[in-house]
C-alpha cells in the first residue's frame, strides 16, 4: 500500500489543522471559510425525490437510469447551449473528486504521457496523474505546451481557487489546439452557475466547438449548485468515443450512483428555482465579504464567478492564514493550490447568513 501512497503528496488540508484551533479558539467561535462545503439546505423537492426512491433493494447501473441520461441530456442543451445531445453523450459518475482522482488511471495513462493544468489549480487534477504514474504539468496558457506525450488537458472554468473565467475565444482557441496535436480536452465546469462578473461559457456550447463533440469532455457536479455534496452527485457529457470506453470501465469497477441519489438528480436537473435561490444567497454573502476584506486591506483578484474570493495583502499566505485565524476565520492558504499562489488565500462563500456577518465584523477596522 505504501507504494501507491508514497506517490502523492501531503494532503494539504492536515497543514490547515494548528491555524484551525486557532481560529477555534475565538470567544464567539470559528468562521470557517476554508473548504468550501455548502451548509445551506437541500431543497425539499430533492430530498422528497430521494425519500420516494429509498426503497431500491436492486443494483443500480452505471449509465444510470434513462430517466436520469433524459435529464442531463436536456439540461446540457437547455443550460449550456449544447445542441443534439443523447444518451451516448452523457454519464453520470460517483461526485466529480473520483472522476478527476481517478480519471488518467481510466484512460490508460502511465510513465510517459502528460497530463497538464492550470498554474493555479484544484490538487487533485496532480493527483490523478501522480496515481497513474504519469507525468504533471502546469502551465499559464496551454497552447504553449510542448504537446508532445500530452494525452490530457485540464481546464477549469470557472476556476477553483481563483474564479477566473475563460472567455469564448479562448476556449474556442484552446480546443482547436488540443484537437489539431490530438489531445484530449477534461473541462471541469463545475461552477459554471455561479457566474458573477462573467457568463461562464461551456467548451460543449458550439460557438466552442464549432458543433463537434470529438475530443472534448466536460465535468458538471450538483454539489454546489443544488447543495448535494453529500449525495456525490456529478456527470460528464461529451465525446462519446471517449465516454464509451469509460463506462465499460467503470462498470467493471462498480462506479455505481445510488438509485435514490440518480432520482434526486433528475429532480434538481429538472428545477431552476431552487438554482437562482441559491445563487441569490451567494451573491450576497459575496456582497459582504468582498466589502469586508477591502475594507481591511486586500486586493482581491479574478473571482469573478464560483464560491471564492481569491484574496492578497501581499504577503505570505501563511502569514494571512495565522492573521485571520487569530480573528476567528479559516481560510485555505494559496499555496495549496500551486506555488503560484504563495501570497493568496481562498476565502469561501460557504457560510450561513449570520456566520458571513460575523466575519465581516471581525473585519472591521
Amino acid at each position: 500500500m505504501s507504494a501507491v501512497s508514497d506517490r502523492l503528496p501531503t494532503f494539504p488540508w492536515d497543514k490547515l489543522e494548528p491555524y484551525k484551533k486557532t481560529a477555534a479558539a475565538h470567544a464567539d467561535g470559528i468562521v470557517d471559510l476554508s473548504v468550501g462545503t455548502p451548509v445551506d439546505p437541500v431543497p425539499e423537492l430533492i430530498q422528497k425525490a430521494l425519500i420516494a426512491a429509498a426503497d431500491s433493494p436492486g443494483y443500480p447501473t452505471v449509465w444510470g437510469t434513462p430517466e436520469l441520461r433524459d435529464a442531463i441530456t436536456r439540461w446540457v442543451e437547455h443550460r449550456l447551449g449544447a445542441r443534439g445531445v443523447t444518451h451516448r453523450h452523457v454519464l453520470p459518475v460517483v461526485g466529480s473528486k473520483e472522476l478527476v482522482a481517478w480519471l488518467p488511471t481510466q484512460l490508460g495513462l502511465g510513465p510517459g504521457d502528460k497530463v497538464a493544468f492550470p498554474r493555479l489549480a484544484y490538487p487533485t487534477y496532480e493527483v490523478g496523474a501522480r496515481l497513474a504514474r504519469a507525468e504533471h504539468v502546469a502551465y499559464d496558457d496551454p497552447t504553449e505546451l510542448d504537446p508532445a506525450g500530452l494525452k490530457l488537458l485540464w481546464l477549469n472554468s470557472p476556476s477553483n481557487p481563483t474564479g477566473r473565467v475563460l472567455s469564448r475565444e479562448e476556449l474556442t482557441r484552446i480546443v482547436a489546439w488540443a484537437r489539431e496535436h490530438g489531445v484530449l480536452v477534461l473541462s471541469d465546469e463545475c461552477y459554471i452557475e455561479l457566474g458573477w462578473e462573467a457568463d461562464p461559457v461551456s467548451v460543449l456550447h458550439p460557438d466552442v466547438n464549432g458543433g463537434s463533440y470529438d475530443g472534448i469532455v466536460a465535468v458538471h457536479s450538483l454539489s454546489k449548485r443544488s447543495n448535494l455534496a453529500g449525495y456525490r452527485a456529478a456527470f460528464l457529457a461529451g465525446d462519446p468515443a471517449v465516454l464509451g470506453p469509460l463506462l465499460q470501465i467503470r462498470k467493471h469497477g462498480g462506479m455505481m450512483t445510488s438509485a435514490p441519489t440518480q432520482a434526486a438528480v433528475v429532480a434538481a436537473l429538472g428545477d431552476d428555482e431552487h438554482v437562482r435561490v441559491q445563487r441569490e444567497r451567494y451573491a450576497a454573502r459575496r456582497a459582504v465579504l468582498r466589502e469586508a476584506l477591502l475594507a481591511h486591506g486586500f486586493r482581491i483578484e479574478h473571482s469573478e464567478a464560483s464560491l471564492y474570493l481569491w484574496a492578497t495583502r501581499d504577503e505570505s499566505c501563511w502569514d494571512t492564514v495565522a492573521h485571520l485565524a487569530d480573528r476567528g476565520i479559516l481560510v485555505a492558504p494559496g499555496d495549496f493550490y500551486g506555488p503560484a499562489g504563495a501570497t493568496f488565500v481562498r476565502v469561501a462563500l460557504t457560510a450561513t447568513d449570520d456566520r458571513i456577518r460575523t466575519a465581516a465584523h471581525r473585519l472591521t477596522p
